[in-house]
């Protein structure tokens, strides 16, 4: 599966994009200025979106990923 082929699958099962996620990720503390805060690891992210958006694993590392700047 391509990366946008998650994103894709991430907004159907959600109705979020990326961006949705970046913000509410700034509201929780994560991210601040569309970069993840120092300090914060991987999986407080990735185990906040399994948690709150029933999101698989590949899936929140796909989020965690396009954080981190990869959006391709």
């Amino acid at each position: 599966m391509s990366f946008q082929a998650y994103i894709d699958n991430i907004k159907a099962k959600t109705g979020k994009s990326p961006e949705d996620f970046m913000k509410l990720a700034e509201q929780k503390g994560f991210c601040k200025n569309g970069e993840i805060v120092s300090g914060i690891k991987a999986t407080q992210i990735t185990d906040w979106l399994k948690n709150d958006f029933e999101l698989g694993h590949g899936h929140a590392m796909a989020i965690y990923t396009w954080f981190k700047g990869n959006k391709k």
